[in-house]
């Protein structure tokens, strides 16, 4: 199941975050670039000093505790009134009521 997953966001290109079980730790906003038998290999950045560092990890699968991933996000500084809602759908769009 989880290498199902892995794999979807592989081709999906979506940012993950991954526990690593065995190191106790969070690798965050990677990028899947290869899944190659057990091993899933990793791209993300992070900053250490000022200083941006771009690493490329590959793990086995089995040390994988937990993948997340983001469904949405929005700026904190966007008014509530600018945020689209179900209304703003357009009308083709928008589900029928079944009630």
């Amino acid at each position: 199941m989880l290498h199902r997953k892995l794999d979807q966001f592989f081709s999906e290109q979506r940012p993950v975050w991954v526990y690593l079980r065995d190191q106790q730790r969070w690798i965050e906003q990677a990028l899947v670039v290869e899944i190659q038998g057990d091993l899933v290999t990793l791209r993300y950045d992070s900053e250490e000093d000022d200083e941006l560092h771009s690493w490329e990890e590959s793990v086995r699968l089995d040390s994988i505790g937990a993948v997340s991933t983001r469904l949405a996000f929005f700026s904190r500084s966007t008014q509530a009134e600018d945020l689209e809602t179900a209304e703003d759908c357009p009308e083709a769009e928008q589900l029928r009521s079944q009630g």
